[in-house]
């Protein structure tokens, strides 16, 4: 079916850019790279500021760009005696070092801003890789959501209502009980969508540069995984990653979603969500940040509806930037119940509850965990444990309890040099460390 508007058709055009697998091209002369010659200059001598002296190609792989684009700004740079030659290099190349003039060149570069290393991209050229990437384009099938989850147990019920949710690339909200495994689940979810993207590592924006690539959050590719051509073919200063999940917890505040600028360096740092994007950003317990739930929501509802953010630079001026990521919320309050903001709600259009398990799927639990503490799965323990420590009290079943317990079992026969087993009085034990804290 041909789209029928231009929302359609962009989205058309990105799903087919997807598909087709996108990677940043090389640029072949100085303007491509929509970067000043003052800028690569800068970065050329800050380079051998910190290096003292290198080859051109040595230089040009430092700054990732190519030794073609930058064989001219070293000639320039020499003509106006910021550098000299200090000796012939291979592959009709020099060895290049600063001057007197261009270590004073180097130092004044470095006190505008501090920043060294890859050119940056421009933010446009940003835009348009995540239009091409977008998470949004990937049609997620049952299949796909299956094998994302293959090696943990998850609740048919609760399988059955993720999955349209994650295939939606919207918003939900994961809720219940701590310990059920809302977290595992929500980190399992960009396993099903396209495995690799490329992200620059850093960005300008009005002459402000950005650190965009986070090792915390982003993870390479080995380029055995991918056969690039990445010296003729790719843009070097862009970096092909797994698909990202960004996870913050109780530590986030209002600050991380902003640009951290800082007055020392005058180097930016780019924030979560935008880190996040093509990925995933979870926000774990929410309701527990340093701020209120209610000024976090207030922060989401603009990009959620319009899939785009407003971030303000250090000189005051706000810039549109892609706000393209499936966003989940996994807390242990009801959205039903306690989050009555009805604006906000209707943003996040999934709301799937992670429900305690049953004693079928705790035994289930338990042979599951036993081969990774190294026993084998005792069922008639698991009885034991249910009827003498479960069933008596009314006490609610975790998804964490067999992982936990199993684990202060094998902590004990370790210490005590006993073979590991699940035996009915080694869960007693276990019990009897790891309730008492929890319950009492």
């Amino acid at each position: 079916m041909e789209p029928t508007n231009a929302k359609e058709l962009l989205h058309s055009i990105a799903a087919r850019l997807v598909e087709q697998g996108y990677s940043p091209a090389a640029p072949r002369s100085l303007d491509e790279t929509g970067l000043n010659e003052t800028l690569v200059d800068s970065l050329i001598c800050k380079h051998l500021a910190a290096a003292g002296q290198e080859s051109g190609r040595s230089i040009a792989e430092n700054i990732c760009l190519s030794f073609a684009i930058l064989e001219d700004r070293l000639q320039r740079l020499r003509t106006r005696q910021i550098l000299t030659h200090r000796g012939p290099a291979p592959l009709n190349d020099y060895i290049y070092s600063l001057t007197d003039q261009g270590r004073e060149f180097a130092l004044r570069a470095a006190e505008a801003c501090a920043y060294r290393g890859p050119a940056p991209v421009p933010l446009t050229d940003y835009v348009n890789s995540v239009e091409a990437q977008t998470i949004t384009a990937e049609a997620i099938k049952r299949r796909q959501l299956e094998q994302a989850f293959k090696d943990i147990l998850v609740n048919p019920a609760l399988f059955a209502r993720l999955g349209p949710a994650v295939n939606s690339g919207a918003g939900l909200f994961l809720y219940g009980a701590p310990g059920n495994g809302k977290t595992t689940l929500a980190e399992r979810i960009t396993l099903c969508f396209g495995q690799n993207l490329w992200v620059p590592r850093a960005l300008i924006v009005e002459g402000e540069i950005i650190k965009f690539f986070d090792e915390a959050y982003h993870f390479p590719v080995p380029p055995s995984k991918h056969k690039i051509l990445r010296n003729e073919a790719t843009d070097r200063r862009w970096v092909l990653i797994r698909r990202p999940t960004v996870v913050v917890g109780g530590e986030l505040t209002m600050d991380s979603l902003e640009i951290r600028h800082n007055a020392h360096t005058r180097v930016s740092e780019a924030p979560l969500q935008l880190k996040s994007n093509c990925g995933s950003l979870l926000i774990d317990d929410f309701g527990r940040q340093r701020m209120s739930h209610v000024e976090l929501l207030n922060r989401w509802i603009v990009p959620l509806e319009k899939r785009y953010d407003y971030l303000t630079l250090s000189s005051g001026k706000k810039i549109q930037v892609p706000f393209d990521q499936l966003i989940i919320f996994s807390t242990n309050l009801d959205p039903t119940t306690e989050l009555k903001d009805e604006a906000f709600l209707r943003r996040i259009p999934y709301k799937v509850y992670v429900p305690d398990p049953d004693e079928a799927e705790f035994h289930q639990l338990f042979e599951l965990t036993a081969p990774s503490v190294g026993c084998v799965y005792n069922a008639q323990a698991v009885e034991h444990l249910l009827a003498n420590h479960y069933r008596p009290i009314n006490r609610e079943m975790r998804r964490c309890h067999p992982r936990d317990i199993l684990m202060q079992v094998h902590n004990y026969c370790v210490y005590n040099e006993l073979p590991m087993e699940m035996k009915p009085e080694y869960l007693d034990m276990a019990v009897s460390n790891y309730f008492t804290v929890v319950v009492n």
